[in-house]
């Protein structure tokens, strides 16, 4: 039997997908973006914040089962489809999750995606907002790099030129 659609392994794949329409839910999110004529695709990811091996390997076969359920029937075509865990969808009843997929799919199918995420504490290149003083180590605590800091460059005899 052949799969109504094929699995996303690339890393390249999952970020261009990040670019696309986003479904928040309780269990997961979903990212939706269209891929360029190559088919019905999907990938699942569940950090390592969500728990252990064991727990993320729960949460994937859950969402595997969902998928091989609902995507032949309820997926976009010719699009990259992303699941990603969140915390409480390993605990989350099955029949719920499926809901909540349904209702995602729905949404994505309308275009209506939820509103961009915020950037908070998120690292960005140099200059940008997040990213770590100048000349510093990016630790925190206002080291300047020498010795153990705490002090103005002049106050400092450590502190090199």
């Amino acid at each position: 039997m052949t799969s109504a659609y094929s699995t996303m392994t690339r890393r390249a794949d999952f970020v261009a997908a990040n670019g696309g329409l986003r479904v928040a839910r309780a269990g997961f999110v979903l990212l939706a973006k269209p891929n360029g004529g190559q088919g019905m695709r999907a990938g699942i990811t569940v950090t390592k914040k969500i728990g252990n091996a064991v727990v993320r390997n729960r949460m994937k076969r859950r969402f595997r089962a969902l998928l091989r359920e609902m995507l032949p029937e309820h997926g976009l075509a010719d699009t990259d489809h992303v699941l990603i865990g969140r915390e409480n969808g390993v605990e989350r009843d099955f029949t719920l999750l499926r809901d909540e997929l349904l209702a995602a799919l729905g949404r994505a199918q309308a275009g209506k995606g939820d509103p961009p995420r915020s950037h908070r504490g998120r690292k960005r290149g140099p200059g940008g907002k997040g990213s770590p003083p100048k000349g510093g180590p990016g630790k925190m605590g206002g080291s300047n790099g020498h010795g153990t800091g705490g002090g103005s460059d002049a106050s400092n005899k450590d502190a090199r030129p």
